[in-house]
């Protein structure tokens, strides 16, 4: 630590703020890759929406962007001292350096978010749907039977109903519409 006491204050500065701030970069991402940082921990509470929108994990005031912005803050400062001799033009870039970090992890995030993908089940995306009967079904609305659906990758097995003759196993039916929520009204192909 030597080497600071030799600098201008404002390496000083940038070099007291890049050291503490990397190594909590540097354990923030340790524990990211071990399954341990998902949230930092900390949230800010403010009145106004600064997320960026309801749907997105992005919370533009978070310890971690604050790690972001300080990491591009100082390493810049100090990486530009001695080409920068105008101590405002180095803050200047410095903090354009730093809220271009910020905005290269939204980036990231943002790209991240489209690999996502929503299997969750809704029923209303079975209707006109090709099932095969699992248990046969009574006629006429008499009982209900079992059908197996292919929706989104995975198999579900669902109550169903006909209001016409009775279907047997195996064969294969529409989806005609839902009642009571969990109850299919299918028809045979």
């Amino acid at each position: 630590m030597e080497f600071l006491s030799s600098l201008p204050p404002e390496l000083k500065l940038f070099w007291y703020i890049a050291i503490p701030i990397s190594l909590i970069f540097i354990i923030q991402t340790i524990l990211t890759f071990v399954g341990s940082g998902g949230s930092d921990g900390l949230e800010a509470d403010f009145d106004g929406d600064l997320d960026g929108g309801g749907d997105t994990p992005f919370q533009l005031f978070s310890f971690r962007n604050l790690i972001n912005f300080l990491l591009g803050f100082s390493w810049t400062g100090i990486s530009f001292g001695k080409l920068i001799p105008n101590t405002s033009l180095l803050i200047l870039v410095s903090l354009i350096v730093g809220f271009g970090f910020v905005y290269f992890f939204f980036i990231i995030i943002r790209q991240i978010q489209k690999l996502g993908e929503d299997n969750t089940f809704r029923a209303e995306k079975t209707i006109n749907q090709i099932a095969e009967v699992y248990l046969s079904i009574p006629g006429k609305m008499q009982g209900k039977g079992k059908i197996m659906v292919s929706l989104n990758g995975s198999v579900r097995e669902l109550d169903a109903m006909t209001e016409h003759e009775k279907i047997e196993t195996n064969a294969t039916v529409r989806i005609k519409k839902i009642e009571s929520g969990n109850i299919f009204i299918v028809e045979k192909l």
